[in-house]
């Protein structure tokens, strides 16, 4: 099998704490199981790869999206799922718990308003930095070094999430990009690595978060006539569940799915994908 083609495989955020395993953070339903399957694709078509990127969201305990960032009048953190509006956060239902920090995440919350980005919601601590949590579903790293031996070639791992003070569902660029801070602006290495692929392979986790946020993200900056290139795995990505009285992530991940598909984007499942 050589190769015809430049094809990139685009991995999103394939981490423990995403899996559906005892001890996992914030578990996605199937995710394990879409692993696997990916890691089954690697092994069949792993010599018509040009290149394989994974993304890791790094956090620290202490971020914008986790509960020690925050408290209420009493005391208390929020529970994970908590959605904090800036309106909470000017009334004072919800304050940083350093006070000097107010203002700062008072404008990012309207930020996120005013472009229409996802609220602000406290997830569990996950993908903390050091932690198990962090580490790339085992199924999937072996896949990967198996890849890297047989081709002599390193997996392209890209970090995101390390500042603490922006969310960054997407690969290319944090919610709400830090002018101090330039791994939360637009990625362009990444960008150029895109365009110049023939067909782009995308898989992880979650479908409503994380890989929705990097195909619009990458969308939106390349160019509508690269878009056509992108080929989602369909069997290699899952949504957020449903929590309480809070967005339905499922249903938000199937309208996006409709609408990335009308720009021209294709689904196909790993075991049909060159098969």
């Amino acid at each position: 099998m050589k190769r015809t083609k430049n094809i990139h495989l685009l991995v999103i955020d394939p981490q423990n704490d995403f899996m559906d395993i005892p001890g996992a953070a914030l578990p996605v339903p199937g995710s394990s199981d879409d692993m696997r399957r990916l890691a089954a694709l690697i092994r069949r078509i792993g010599k018509r790869l040009s290149d394989i990127h994974v993304t890791l969201d790094s956090h620290r305990v202490i971020d914008v999206a986790h509960p020690g960032m925050w408290t209420d009048g009493n005391g208390n953190l929020p529970a994970p799922f908590t959605i904090i509006g800036a309106g909470d956060i000017a009334a004072a239902r919800w304050t940083p718990r350093v006070p000097s920090l107010r203002k700062r995440l008072l404008e990012y919350a309207r930020v996120l308003e005013q472009n229409g980005n996802y609220p602000l919601m406290v997830w569990p601590e996950h993908c903390v930095i050091g932690t198990p949590g962090h580490t790339v579903q085992a199924d999937l790293m072996k896949a990967l070094m198996e890849w890297e031996r047989s081709e002599i070639a390193n997996v392209d791992f890209v970090t995101k999430g390390t500042n603490a003070f922006t969310e960054h569902y997407g690969a290319l660029m944090a919610e709400v990009p830090d002018p101090e801070d330039p791994s939360t602006g637009l990625n362009t290495g990444l960008l150029e690595v895109m365009r110049e692929a023939d067909e782009i392979l995308i898989a992880g986790e979650a479908l409503s978060h994380c890989v929705k946020s990097t195909v619009d993200q990458i969308a939106d900056h390349i160019g509508e006539e690269h878009v056509k290139k992108f080929r989602i795995l369909s069997d290699c990505s899952s949504p957020v569940a449903k929590v309480g009285d809070g967005p339905d992530f499922p249903a938000i991940a199937a309208a996006w799915i409709r609408d990335i598909e009308a720009r021209g984007v294709t689904l196909v499942r790993s075991d049909e994908y060159l098969a």
